[in-house]
């Protein structure tokens, strides 16, 4: 019985997701998904309360398909600017199946108020996937990481992403190559600023960058 629960459940977000990718977030119904997954509206709802939680079913299985594919892109990537460059390019090859309705999901998750806020407490799982993901990146680099910035930077480098990905709903450029143009000529920046964290005078700076982030954070 539970089998065939989670098997029920698994196919209403299948269809879902399918939907968001093929009509759009906003077009994509709760009766039209029950419809295509040959269910009635109450089963559902029974699973899903809402597209909301549909969309946070989304948010976690991109990260579970961004974490198997930076896995693989990281493999014999030493550095943290080809670290970076890997990780960075795996999320926008997960998500470009989703960029048509990527304006529409977005003027609903930048709501303070909504349950699909990428920032907001409903999405703790998947963002903490996320935040994994860097972490991974920034851990495995040769030379290290600067120490002092080791701890916070997975989250940085999550909320430089975060800033990203925004630039990637709007790109309208084939493929997005505006975006990966992007992620190419940013990653080298990120990493030789950090190799400046170690000069004495000039690590003073991120000293203020971290303080600045743990009083927001706090």
């Amino acid at each position: 019985m539970a089998a065939k629960s989670e098997q029920t459940r698994r196919l209403v977000a299948d269809v879902a997701l399918r939907m968001f990718r093929e009509i759009g977030f906003e077009k994509t119904t709760m009766r039209a998904i029950a419809q295509e997954a040959g269910v009635s509206v109450g089963n559902a709802y029974y699973y899903f309360a809402s597209k909301d939680e549909l969309v946070q079913e989304l948010y976690l299985q991109v990260q579970a398909e961004h974490a198997a594919a930076a896995a693989e892109a990281l493999d014999g990537a030493k550095d943290l600017s080809a670290r970076l460059k890997a990780v960075l390019h795996a999320g926008f090859d997960v998500m470009e199946p989703y960029h048509q309705f990527g304006a529409d999901f977005i003027a609903t998750a930048i709501r303070p108020t909504s349950p699909v806020n990428p920032f907001g407490e409903d999405s703790t799982a998947a963002r903490e996937a996320s935040l994994a993901i860097f972490r991974d990146a920034v851990e495995g680099s040769v030379p290290a990481a600067p120490k002092k910035l080791r701890g916070e930077l997975p989250e940085l480098l999550w909320l430089a992403y975060m800033g990203i990905a925004l630039f990637w709903v709007y790109d309208k450029s084939e493929g997005q190559r505006r975006t990966r143009s992007l992620i190419d000529g940013v990653v080298p920046l990120i990493a030789r600023g950090l190799s400046l964290a170690k000069i004495p005078g000039v690590g003073k700076v991120f000293d203020d960058v971290l303080g600045l982030v743990r009083s927001v954070r706090g």
